[in-house]
């Protein structure tokens, strides 16, 4: 079933996993990740749109925007388009992988069975620790409270914060409060397993660009691919959570500044990433990391806090391009695909933890059960 690695007679161990991979987010890569680690090459299957709404409801994504971006997660070999929504013993052998991989959440079928059970059954699945604090069921539920009156207290508080001497200096991204929803806080361990921890080599080409890359996207990718070839070494500096709101208003950014690096750190065109990057690219910046160009896409070019252009130096310099990737995807358009489908999503959300938490308690009472027996 397996072909050999060429080095000596170690068998190349082949992983599958599969999902519906909806606003691809560093919880997925994560997994993937973790799973890739399990083996040598990883196939990752996709679920079609059809299934998912059979399923669990309706997608943020179509299927051709999520194969596109599990395909450019970097520890991804091989993509399997409209993979079955049960895993079966056939689909594994088909594509000659010794084991199923997936995270510790509970997945199941519109019926309630275990999407797992048959690779249970025959001992050729692992699991994998999930990533605590993010979920497409919690980024969905991000999106629906913007709509929310409430929820607006994160941008007012901003608006009356700036003008203290501490308000700009505050990095937000360890409590965020201009978004409100997420304290996730990543270990220096976790930012190295994402990261190449590569530097460029000596003649590369150099070419930085920076944002807020908030819910790391289709968009965002067509853009980095772009970008990537226009050098060697793509260096991405993200913007921290205040700036960020400042530029975008409301309560942006929905992923605050942690939960995007790793975001965009997953990207396989991704060579650096800058933690906290100033908005405006200054000369000291573009000689620190010897960037040769600076690039940014079709989306308008805010002013600086003093109505300045961020970009004036690299431009200066004669290092300044705009891309056309031809995708106009952005992070507003995504939360409006949520706003108007609002109803459907919500009983989405509801109908998949209603559904969880029955099984689990479930479960929970058949671990008593033998526990019982136990003792």
């Amino acid at each position: 079933m397996n072909m050999t690695s060429g080095s000596g007679d170690r068998r190349e161990i082949r992983v599958w996993c599969d999902g519906c991979y909806d606003m691809v987010h560093f919880g997925h890569a994560n997994s993937l990740r973790q799973a890739k680690a399990l083996g040598d090459y990883l196939v990752v299957g996709v679920h079609t749109d059809k299934e998912i709404t059979k399923h669990k409801g309706p997608p943020v994504f179509c299927e051709e925007e999520r194969y596109k971006m599990v395909r450019a997660i970097k520890w991804v070999d091989e993509v399997v388009e409209g993979a079955p929504y049960v895993t079966t013993l056939e689909t594994l052998d088909k594509y000659n992988c010794d084991l199923c991989v997936h995270g510790d959440d509970i997945t199941m079928t519109a019926d309630g069975v275990d999407t797992y059970h048959i690779v249970k059954k025959a001992g050729r699945y692992k699991e994998v620790q999930r990533t605590a604090g993010v979920s497409t069921t919690d980024l969905v539920g991000r999106m629906l409270l913007l709509t929310r009156q409430h929820f607006q207290q994160g941008s007012r508080e901003y608006e009356v914060g700036r003008e203290g001497p501490s308000s700009m200096g505050l990095d937000a991204s360890a409590r965020s409060p201009y978004t409100g929803c997420s304290q996730f806080l990543p270990t220096s361990q976790k930012i190295i397993q994402f990261s190449d921890g590569k530097s460029p080599r000596e003649g590369d080409k150099i070419v930085y660009v920076s944002g807020a890359y908030d819910l790391f996207h289709v968009g965002h990718l067509d853009f980095l691919e772009k970008a990537r070839a226009e050098g060697d070494f793509l260096i991405v500096g993200l913007h921290t959570d205040p700036i960020v709101n400042r530029y975008k208003g409301s309560n942006y950014p929905i992923m605050n500044l942690h939960e995007r690096v790793l975001s965009v750190l997953a990207c396989k065109y991704v060579s650096e990433v800058v933690i906290g990057a100033p908005y405006r690219v200054t000369k000291e910046l573009m000689d620190h990391f010897k960037v040769d160009v600076v690039c940014h896409g079709q989306t308008p070019i805010m002013p600086d806090i003093d109505l300045s252009d961020p970009f004036e130096e690299p431009k200066r310099q004669g290092k300044f391009k705009l891309l056309n990737s031809g995708n106009t995807m952005t992070t507003e358009k995504i939360v409006q695909r949520i706003i108007q489908h609002r109803l459907e999503f919500e009983a989405r959300n509801h109908k998949k933890e209603k559904k969880e938490l029955a099984a689990f308690e479930a479960f929970s009472r058949a671990q008593g059960e033998n526990n019982n027996c136990v003792n």
